[in-house]
């Protein structure tokens, strides 16, 4: 990466912003104080014309601060190039080159470059011969005739011992052999088994729960995620998610269990076992939480037809009267800078009664009532680059 190409992405996002501008009217007209629905807007165009995408964590990394200190990723340079009307970031550099500056796959090598080369290959090429060639060997006739010739006349014959004579000799030696073979056997078995137990040990003591849910007023498998957090004394808690329809399978050799249940649609529940007589098996039941229901039917719905906007203004009314006018709405995002943003409340409904893709992750974290009305909610929408 060089200063040039930081260069080039600067003009690059001064021609995305162009190319938004031509259809698009933002709070702002500068692209690095977009912010809520003006990126999530973008962010649809975006889709629509590269069939690509970024999250808010680059926007807000690589556009709210300028100049930046490094580039994106090229698969994001190329998408961003061609929203902006380029092939990709090679025929944008192309299409705005500075004075002097050359692309690295055109550069053509120097004089003096071209002349050392010439000389370290003519240099090669005259190298003189140091290896000497090997000798031959030379074999005398004379030697080869005497090693050659048969004298049997002053040979000694061995005699070879009766084979009843070495009999007892090799009966021993295969008998003690057999011993210790078996010994070393069993040695090694009851090493095994050993080695075994301690490394298993976990697996052999451990007993398995499994955990299933249902809505308390329908008596039906829940449908939705399930968050669940498990509190240990002295410990982190561990969170598991469970899909929608799906039980809680909980390997464990403790003596107590604590749950604490969470979800979208769900009052919170907090559960306490005793593990020494508590059964394998349970069904766990969840009260629905209608403010929770309404809201996360209110944001994810999708608003399609002839009477769209009738359904809209429908939505408008009743998130007005759930919603308290005082409420304290925040929006968390996936940056060290910008990590959490405030709306009020007419930003919010518009933002949730806007029909965009984006609202299908749309995922409430937290929200509190108050005498019959939600006074806090902080939700979050996760994006995935180059989800097309």
């Amino acid at each position: 990466m060089t200063d040039l190409d930081l260069l080039h992405f600067e003009q690059l996002k001064k021609d995305v912003q162009a190319q938004y501008l031509k259809e698009y009217t933002p709070s702002y007209d500068e692209i690095s104080k977009w912010k809520g629905i003006d990126i999530i807007y973008f962010q649809e165009d975006l889709r629509k014309k590269a069939k690509g995408n970024i999250s808010e964590k680059s926007f807000y990394t690589y556009f709210k601060s300028s100049p930046v200190s490094k580039l994106p990723r090229i698969d994001m340079l190329n998408l961003l190039s061609i929203y902006a009307g380029y092939d990709s970031w090679y025929d944008f550099k192309k299409n705005h080159l500075f004075a002097g500056e050359l692309l690295s796959d055109e550069k053509d090598l120097s004089d003096d470059e071209l002349k050392e080369l010439e000389k370290t290959v003519s240099s090669a090429l005259n190298l003189p011969k140091t290896e000497e060639e090997p000798k031959k060997l030379e074999f005398n006739d004379k030697e080869n005739t005497v090693l050659q010739e048969n004298n049997t006349d002053n040979q000694l014959i061995e005699k070879k011992q009766p084979i009843s004579e070495l009999t007892p000799k090799t009966e021993i030696k295969p008998l003690k052999k057999s011993y210790q073979r078996i010994a070393w056997i069993a040695a090694t078995f009851v090493f095994v088994i050993l080695l075994g137990l301690l490394g298993f040990k976990d697996e052999i003591f451990q007993k398995t729960y499994v955990y299933c849910f249902t809505d308390a007023d329908r008596n039906l498998n829940v449908q939705r995620d399930i968050e669940i957090k498990v509190i240990k004394e002295n410990e982190s808690p561990i969170l598991y998610r469970i899909k929608p329809g799906e039980c809680f399978i909980y390997p464990t050799k403790d003596k107590t269990l604590k749950m604490q249940i969470s979800s979208t649609v769900y009052e919170d529940l907090e559960v306490n076992r005793n593990l020494e007589n508590a059964p394998e098996e349970e069904t766990i039941e969840l009260k629905p939480d209608d403010y929770k229901m309404a809201l996360y039917y209110f944001s994810i719905k999708d608003i399609n037809g002839d009477n769209s906007e009738q359904l809209i203004k429908q939505k408008r009314k009743q998130l007005e009267n759930l919603i308290s006018n005082t409420a304290t709405i925040t929006q968390v995002y996936d940056s060290d800078i910008y990590g959490l943003e405030t709306l009020d409340k007419q930003d919010y409904i518009t933002l949730v009664t806007t029909p965009t893709t984006s609202l299908k992750n749309l995922n409430v974290i937290e929200m509190k009532k108050d005498k019959g009305k939600i006074v806090s909610i902080k939700f979050k929408i996760s994006n995935h680059e180059n989800n097309k």
